[in-house]
This record gives C-alpha cells, sequence and structure tokens, in this order.
C-alpha cells in the first residue's frame, strides 16, 4: 500500500511540479506526518526530492527528474484522454484504475504533449447516454465485468417481470451501446447478447470457461448490430402531416425514419404534407406516431389507423369522466392549463 503511495507521491510532482505537504496529504488522502515519512523513504532510495520551506515553499523534484514516453504524437496523447469515459469507468469499478493510469501516463508525457493533452481534458467531454435516459440500474454490472475477466461462468435470471429465465452463461465481453450496458456470453453453444440491466440475478460459478478463438469483440458487435438493423421488423406507413409539425417527426419516429421519409405529390385541401415512412417495430408505430398529437393522421395501413383512433378514444374517455377520487379539485386545477 506505502509502494503504491510513493509512486503516486512522486508522479504528482513529476506532473504538477511544487506542492505543499498539505495539499499531497489531501490529494493521497493521508497525514501530512505521512507525507514527511514519504519523502525520506524517496530521498534515501536516491530520488532527487527535496523540501523547500517558507511561504512559498513546498516539495518538489530536481528539475528534469521525470521519465518521458517516445513515438507519442500530439494526436495520439489527445486521443488517449478523450477515449477515457469516467462514467462507464465508474459503473465498471475502474474509476480509480483509470484515474491512476492517466496520472502516470499524464507524468511521463514531454511538457508539450502534456499541455495539449490537459487542455483537451478541460475542453472537451463525452456523455454517452441520450437526452432524458436516466441511468439504467445495473446491480449486477460488476460481477458480469469480473466474469469476463476472470473467465468464470455465471448463472443468471434474466428477464422483466415474472418473464424470467436461468441461464448459465460465459461472459465473453461487455459493450455500452448509447449509454445501455450489454453483455456478449456463450450459452448452450452460440453467442447472445443481454442487456445488462435485465439481469435480476447474477451468481458466480466455481468453473472457468475458455474463450473461442479467435474471438473479436468489436467485430462481432459490429456485425451482430448490423444484422440486428437490417432484420428488424418494419412497417411502411402512409402519414398526412401538419407542416409546422414536421419538425418534431424526427423526435416521434426517429432520425432515420425522419430522413428516410418520402414525400408523396398528394394534393391536400388544408395544405398538410403527404408522407410514406418506413417505421420499425410495427407494434410501437401507433404510440410514435402519437407523440405528433392532432397534427399527424395516419392514411394507411388501416390496422395502424385503427390502433391509433382507439387509443385517441380511451384517452377521451379516461378524460371525459369525473376525477378519481381521492384527486383534490384544486390539484386539478392546478394542472389544467387554463
Amino acid at each position: 500500500m506505502r509502494a503504491s503511495r510513493l509512486v503516486s507521491l512522486l508522479l504528482l510532482l513529476q506532473t504538477r511540479g511544487q506542492m505543499t505537504a498539505a495539499a499531497l496529504a489531501r490529494e493521497l488522502e493521508v497525514s501530512v506526518r505521512s507525507i514527511h515519512r514519504d519523502v525520506d523513504a524517496l530521498s534515501q532510495a536516491g530520488v532527487p526530492i527535496y523540501a523547500e520551506r517558507g511561504p512559498r515553499g513546498g516539495i518538489r523534484l530536481v528539475d528534469g527528474y521525470r521519465t518521458r514516453l517516445t513515438g507519442m504524437t500530439p494526436d495520439e496523447a489527445e486521443a488517449l484522454f478523450l477515449s477515457g469515459l469516467p462514467g462507464p469507468a465508474a459503473a465498471l469499478g475502474l474509476g480509480t484504475v483509470v484515474t491512476a493510469a492517466r496520472l502516470k501516463v499524464l507524468a511521463a508525457l514531454p511538457p508539450e504533449l502534456r499541455t495539449r493533452a490537459t487542455r483537451l481534458v478541460e475542453r472537451f467531454h463525452l456523455d454517452a447516454a441520450g437526452w432524458f435516459q436516466a441511468g439504467e440500474e445495473t446491480p449486477f454490472l460488476a460481477t458480469i465485468a469480473d466474469s469476463v475477466w476472470e473467465t468464470n461462468a455465471v448463472e443468471i435470471a434474466y428477464g422483466s417481470g415474472d418473464r424470467l429465465v436461468t441461464r448459465t452463461v460465459e461472459p465473453l465481453g461487455l459493450v455500452l451501446k448509447a449509454g445501455v450496458w450489454y453483455t456478449v456470453a456463450a450459452t448452450e453453444g452460440q453467442l447472445r447478447t443481454y442487456r445488462v440491466s435485465r439481469i435480476r440475478s447474477a451468481r458466480t460459478l466455481d468453473r472457468r470457461f475458455v474463450r473461442p478463438d479467435p474471438f473479436d469483440l468489436a467485430a462481432y458487435w459490429a456485425e451482430s448490430s448490423a444484422a440486428y438493423e437490417r432484420e428488424a421488423p418494419r412497417i411502411e406507413v402512409t402519414i398526412r402531416v401538419r407542416p409546422e409539425r414536421l419538425g418534431w417527426l424526427a423526435d416521434a419516429v426517429g432520425a432515420r425514419a425522419a430522413r428516410e421519409a418520402v414525400r408523396l405529390d398528394v394534393p391536400d385541401p388544408d395544405g398538410w404534407l403527404h408522407l410514406r415512412l418506413r417505421l420499425e417495430w410495427p407494434d410501437e408505430a401507433a404510440h410514435q406516431l402519437l407523440r405528433l398529437g392532432s397534427g399527424v393522421e395516419v392514411l394507411e395501413p388501416i390496422e395502424i389507423r385503427e390502433r391509433v383512433a382507439a387509443t385517441a378514444r380511451r384517452i377521451v374517455e379516461r378524460y371525459a369522466g369525473a376525477a378519481p377520487d381521492g384527486v383534490p379539485a384544486a390539484v386539478l386545477g392546478a394542472a389544467s392549463p387554463g
């Protein structure tokens, strides 16, 4: 433990220059007395470290005492620091490891590269999740990550509600896609992808497995994602939409469907636009289009039009009746748009 702290102390001084004993103590979460003992230990080991007393004093290394990384270009240094996502790393239990690794690399970089790398971190931040998406609960992410590292089989309960299945899986890798964690695992002689948030229990088994050789996680994910997009069920829907609602279309049906929409040359008495959309997941099409409210009308197919109409009738029935028991009239009045 102390050896690791001595290395961290040395790297902090290499990275930041002179620091007070109090600042080092706060950074390393130890007492000031421990810092002075560590400085003595480093000095006795031959490290050119010394302390200057006085108001502007502190602990520092002799100028020029630092290691250098060779062969790293400015672009490579920037990419290295931009690639670290603190949120996902923390979710995997690697937050402190990533921080320590970046500190070691930063300490070893020549000054000109160190300046560019730190400037990049100050000015750019990667946020993997989408808007209005609360982070999914993944209580068993660490268990799956450990199994990936240690090649241990895991028994999981997977699903939602009362539709749970028990599987023994061999996790081969973890993927973070749009803020959602997935694990690629071998089970019953097949490769399958599981959404980690749907794992309801996970028990590490006392059984190691052998990873398939070769297995390229990135290549597998790219291929399976492309296959998923190719094979996802789709339906063609013809709608008429008010021109001012056209900007809302991407939010309702997705950017891809909106981008690939075909505008039909059909005269409309109200000046609405007629579009043909190709939507994924037919069962969700009616709910997607309802997001446009009264500014859209489904023309075809008839089954989607009927689903939209049925949902609209249920909404009218829900609000046409009296307020539910227990809801004060004052609350309803406050919620009313007036």
